[in-house]
Order: C-alpha cells, then sequence, then structure tokens
C-alpha cells in the first residue's frame, strides 16, 4: 500500500499542477483547480487514486496546519478580543441555521431527527476554504474577518456537541448518559493547559531550542507542539484543527511565532491541496449530472440561507452593513466537518443512498463555489448600500456616540486604527497637527474616545462618513486598513469628495498599487515593497554608500515601483565598482590607550593622512562627538578616532594607539 500511495501522490500532485496551471491562464481560482483535479483522479472520475483513505488523511493534516498557521498569526489576547463573535455571533448563526433547516426539511415530510439532523449539516461552514481565502485577500484583521473568525471557532467546537446527539437523534441513547460533564471538564482542563503552555513552558522550550541554532531542531519542535496539541484535542473528543488552532495560539505567545510561521508555510501549501483534491474526489459526477437541476437548486438555497443568516448574526453583533454582508458571503458555504458529521449519520441510519449522494453535491458546490463568491461579495454589498438602506443597519446596530469635528481646517484623516493607523495618529500629536480617525471596530472607538482621542465610528466606504470627518476641508487622507476591496472604494470616494486632498494609501502586496494610483491615490505605500526598501538601504549602508544617495535611490525605487530595480544596476555601477576604486577600503574605531605615543600630540602634527595614507573623518571624546576636526586639536588618552583608509595602511597606525610594550593590534 505504501507504493500505491506514492504512485497515488505522484498523479495528485502532477495532475494538480496541469490544472492549475489551466486555472491560472483562465483566471479560475487555484482552489477550483484542486477540486477538478479530485473529480477527475477520484473513483467517481477516472479512477486513477486508489489509496482514498490514505489521501483523506493527508488532507486531514493540511487542515491542521491551516489552522495551526492562523493560530500563530492570532494571540490569546486577539482571540479574547473576539470573544463576542465566537459566543454570541456563532450561537446565534448556528441556531438560526438549524431551525431554519428543520422547518425547510419538516415541511418536505422528513422525520424530527433527520431534519434537525439536516440542520446540523448546513449549519457548518468550511474553516479552510474561508480562513485561506481570508488569508490570501490579506482580511484577516478586518473587522468581517475577525467576525467570520470567530463564528469559524464557534462552530468547530459545536462539532463535538452535534456528534454526541446524533445516536439520540436516531434513538441510541445507551451509554450517553454523563458525557456532556464530561467533556466540558476536560474543555475547560485543555484551556488551561493551553494557557499554561502559552505563558511559560512553550515560550522557555523554544528558548534553549534556539540556542542551538538547529534548523531542522527548531522546526521538528514546532511539528511535535503542534500535533501534540491537536492529538491532545482529538483524544478528548474535540477536532484536531481545534487543537492545532490552539497549538498555534501557543506558538504564537512566544517571540519565535514568525520563525515558526515561515518553517510550516510550505508544508501547509502542499498538504492543503491534499484537503481540496480529497473533496472533489467525494463527488459522484453521474449522480449530478443525472440531478443536475435539483442538485443546483438547492445549493443555490443553502448559499442564501446561510449568507441572510450568518450576515443577520453580523448586524446583530452590531457590525455595519457592508462588513455584515462580507459575513453572510463567507459563511454560505458547507464546511468540511459536516462530512465528518454525515458520516457519523450514515452510521446511525439518518442520512444514505440518494440523500447521502445529495448532500455531498450541492456541499461541494457550494465549497467551489466559494473563491467566486467571495470575490463578488464586496461589489455586492456596494450595490446594496447604494440603494435605500434604514440609516440605523447602515451604521449597525450599537453606534457609538458621534465626536464633533466641526472647525477642523488642514487636518489629516486617518482610516483604520491598526497598527499603522495609531503610529500615525502619535506623529500626528507630537507634531501637533490635527487629526481625525475613522474605525468600523465599535469597542475601539469607545476605548480611544474614553483616552481622549478624535475618533468615530464610521465605515469610510460610505461619503456620509467622509464627509462628518470635514473631509473637504482635509488637507491629507490616510487609508490604513486590511481590507482590499473596501481600500480601493475609500481610494475612489476620497479623491471623489476632495480633489485637492494629499492621498496616502497603505496595501498589503505590490500588485494592488496600480488600480489605487488610477483610483486617484497620490502615494501608495505597499508592506511587501517597503521592506524591500528597507533591506536594500541598509546593504548599500553597509558599502559607505552616502546616504543622501541612498535617499535619493529609495525616493525613486517609490515613484518608480520595482521598474527601478531593472535599471539599477546599469544606472549605479558606482556602487559595484567600490571596491575596486577603494581597494580594502576599511572604517576602524581607534581608541587611545594608555601611555600611546599618540597621546599629547595633535593632528597637525601627526600628519596622519600625509605620512600614514589613513583619514581621520571624526573623533569622540568622552560622550563628544567631534565631526569637524581642527588640526590643532591634541590627542588624550580614551580618545577614539574613526578613521578610513585600506586594511594594511590601518594596521600601519596601529602603534600609535598602544602603548610601546602592546603588540597586539585593537
Amino acid at each position: 500500500m505504501g507504493i500505491q500511495l506514492l504512485d497515488d501522490v505522484i498523479i495528485i500532485l502532477g495532475l494538480s499542477v496541469l490544472v492549475a496551471f489551466v486555472c491560472h491562464q483562465v483566471r479560475v481560482p487555484t482552489i477550483v483547480g484542486f477540486f477538478l483535479t479530485g473529480i477527475l483522479a477520484g473513483p467517481h472520475g477516472l479512477g486513477l487514486v486508489k489509496a482514498v483513505p490514505e489521501v483523506e488523511f493527508l488532507a486531514e493534516v493540511g487542515v491542521v496546519l491551516l489552522l495551526f498557521t492562523i493560530g500563530i498569526e492570532f494571540s490569546l489576547s486577539r482571540l479574547l478580543q473576539i470573544k463576542r463573535a465566537v459566543l454570541a455571533g456563532g450561537m446565534i448563526q448556528v441556531s438560526l441555521t438549524l431551525l431554519a433547516v428543520f422547518a425547510v426539511a419538516r415541511q418536505m415530510g422528513q422525520p424530527v431527527g433527520e431534519a434537525i439532523f439536516m440542520g446540523f449539516l448546513v449549519a457548518l461552514s468550511s474553516t479552510a476554504i474561508v480562513m485561506k481565502l481570508t488569508q490570501e485577500r490579506a482580511e484577516i484583521d478586518s473587522p468581517h474577518g475577525r467576525t467570520t473568525l470567530g463564528i469559524l471557532i464557534f462552530q468547530d467546537v459545536i462539532i463535538v456537541p452535534m456528534i454526541l446527539v446524533t445516536p439520540l437523534l436516531a434513538g441510541a441513547t445507551e451509554n450517553l448518559a454523563g458525557i456532556p460533564l464530561v467533556l466540558v471538564a476536560k474543555g475547560i482542563g485543555i484551556i488551561a493547559l493551553v494557557i499554561l503552555c502559552a505563558r511559560w513552558i512553550v515560550p522557555r522550550v523554544l528558548y534553549q531550542i534556539a540556542r542551538t541554532r538547529s534548523r531542522e531542531l527548531f522546526l521538528l519542535t514546532i511539528v511535535v507542539v503542534c500535533f501534540a496539541v491537536a492529538w491532545l484535542t482529538s483524544s478528548i473528543g474535540l477536532s484536531l484543527a481545534l487543537g492545532a488552532f490552539l497549538a498555534g495560539l501557543i506558538i504564537s505567545e512566544s517571540e519565535y511565532s514568525h520563525q515558526a510561521l515561515g518553517n510550516i508555510l510550505p508544508f501547509r501549501d502542499v498538504f492543503m491541496s491534499f484537503f481540496f483534491v480529497s473533496i472533489g474526489m467525494l463527488l459522484d459526477i453521474g449522480f449530478l449530472f443525472r440531478h443536475f437541476g435539483l442538485v443546483v437548486l438547492i445549493t443555490a438555497g443553502v448559499l442564501s440561507l446561510k449568507a441572510i443568516i450568518a450576515g443577520g448574526a453580523a448586524v446583530l453583533l452590531g457590525l455595519q452593513l457592508r462588513a455584515a454582508i462580507l459575513v453572510g458571503f463567507g459563511l454560505s458555504q458547507i464546511g468540511e466537518f459536516s462530512f465528518i458529521l454525515s458520516e457519523v449519520g450514515i452510521e446511525h441510519g439518518l442520512l444514505s443512498g440518494n440523500s447521502y449522494q445529495t448532500f455531498l453535491s450541492f456541499s461541494v458546490l457550494s465549497m467551489a463555489a466559494t473563491p467566486f463568491i467571495m470575490g463578488f461579495a464586496p461589489r455586492m454589498a456596494d450595490f446594496v448600500l447604494r440603494g435605500p438602506v434604514p440609516g440605523w443597519l447602515r451604521t449597525g446596530l450599537y453606534p457609538v456616540p458621534e465626536m464633533a469635528t466641526a472647525g477642523k481646517k488642514d487636518h489629516v484623516i486617518i482610516v483604520g486604527f491598526g497598527v499603522n493607523g495609531r503610529n500615525v495618529a502619535r506623529a500626528a500629536g507630537v507634531a501637533d497637527i490635527p487629526y481625525m480617525i475613522i474605525e468600523m471596530n465599535p469597542e475601539t472607538v469607545r476605548s480611544e474616545q474614553g483616552k481622549g482621542e478624535p475618533i468615530c465610528y464610521g465605515d469610510a466606504t460610505q461619503e456620509a462618513v467622509f464627509r462628518h470627518a470635514d473631509i473637504q476641508d482635509a488637507k491629507i487622507v490616510v487609508v490604513a486598513i486590511n481590507d482590499p476591496a473596501a481600500t480601493r472604494g475609500i481610494t475612489e470616494i476620497a479623491r471623489r469628495l476632495n480633489s485637492n486632498v494629499y492621498l496616502i494609501v497603505r496595501t498589503r502586496y505590490f500588485q494592488e498599487m496600480a488600480p489605487l494610483y488610477e483610483l486617484g491615490a497620490d502615494e501608495v505605500i505597499p508592506e511587501e515593497f517597503e521592506t524591500s526598501v528597507e533591506i536594500f538601504n541598509r546593504v548599500l549602508a553597509k558599502y559607505l554608500v552616502p546616504r543622501d544617495t541612498i535617499e535619493k535611490f529609495a525616493a525613486e525605487v517609490r515613484s518608480d515601483g520595482y521598474e527601478m530595480f531593472r535599471t539599477l544596476a546599469r544606472e549605479t555601477a558606482s556602487f559595484a565598482d567600490l571596491k575596486i576604486q577603494v581597494p580594502d577600503i576599511e572604517i576602524s574605531a581607534l581608541r587611545i590607550d594608555e601611555r600611546a605615543p599618540i597621546i599629547g600630540k595633535s593632528l597637525a602634527q601627526i600628519e596622519l593622512r600625509k605620512k600614514y595614507g589613513v583619514t581621520v573623518l571624526a573623533m569622540r571624546k568622552g560622550t563628544d562627538v567631534v565631526s569637524n576636526l581642527d588640526g590643532n586639536m591634541v590627542f588624550h588618552e580614551g580618545d577614539i578616532l574613526f578613521a578610513v583608509g585600506s586594511s594594511e595602511k590601518i594596521a600601519g597606525v596601529m602603534g600609535l594607539f598602544h602603548a610601546p610594550d602592546d603588540k597586539e593590534g585593537s
């Protein structure tokens, strides 16, 4: 079977490359390509894959690694910030979806037990797909991203009670008494263990591992933490994915989280492809074609129902309508844990035959449609908001008291109060520049208003919010949010409302620059681009390139984009020739020791440049640094001279700075 699995892995990866490449050429999301790979290679397609259970195991590893990386990028403190979305939002979404599906199933003549079980299946959404797409769109930290994650976490937890209740729905009640209380006790124990590990145990262990400077040992330790916690949660009846998320939270509390994330990402991407392929392998394409109309109708109904309910849950949490619509569309598909639950239902006779194939068909279709739905959601939200929507729905159920902005002139409007927004506000405050903040998180707004920050609650994609911030009199608008679609909308609105305002937009990726410039941005600052600029700044500085020259090139790179890098070599040949023009150039700090021959003599008397070929750039005397040296300046013990010259010349003057009997250089 080992050889068979290897054959199947090669088939899956090779076919995935081919299908994914074709999908990329026709601009179809890669996830859909993986689904198609599974359909083609699976038992209901060409039958190329034989070791189906083993492939499903690899798929489960992919889900574990995905949730692990999400946990690393999150943290316990950030999880506590979305506790309301987890508890209230998740409970509302799951309960209302279950009740709605139950009512529809009962109207269609389904028994009570089967109707409730179908509600269980439909209530769950795909953590793997939604979180992967949300990560790719850099929206994890947006209001709708945080709410979506919170509801998905609740779904991952509620799957356990659903599995326990399923036998009850089929009438099998033996040996179930007391299990919920035991499970709750185990869950509390797991949470306590996670907090203990995150705060004290894992950071110390990783410190000792990091001291070895062994990449292999560090990677193995990270993998052990991930799978050990996942196994622990699975052993008490919780899901592997939830355990992996908790393991990621543990790692996130240490200073080694970024290194851990970088090590895991390549493995995650490979194993996630197996997950999507395995989902496609479940679909019986023949059954789908025979009942195509019915399956499409059910799929559309499920997507619509779940989008409305999840969006409604987000509205009840206080989100503005635009964010609520994005949450609704994001959670509209069926989840991967529904397949696990369906196996329990088959075992107890709640799902069988055509009903099972129907469930598989509309589930896979809903998951395959998710990339398109989430891509379409921002445009749909903008379309809805252009209609006659009540004001309370636009601004959310729990509006924050407005802060007066009358009288502000030539101020800075900061959209988004994350790390970048806070830094801009802090800098403006220090420079005594008037500013106004627009933020969508009501809790953040309430907190910052209490501290006296000029902040207002609102969705900057709405003109009324910008007008409230007096954009017509603003001098600068800084857009610093994590929602690419909203960023484009805000840029367009800001430019339309004030053609003279200086518009600075922060984005995550370089490819977002051109569309934002077209919409009217004066400056677009992509994070990945600025990182590269900072790196080459420091490289050039190490090669003694003058600071003004470095700043000039940095400005040119920022204005021209990466096109500058293509011409950098031919335009800056002098940089590459630096070592040829000044061979073995070296800058050294030379300390004058006790009884050194140079003590009591002046720079003019020593004649370092004329006699030794060494030029003194500056000198430190105590805490003072003298950069404009006078030839009559006398040297004293403890002074430090900063000199430039070849390695050989520097070595030749060492004797002047040490006592006569000191033969060692410094």
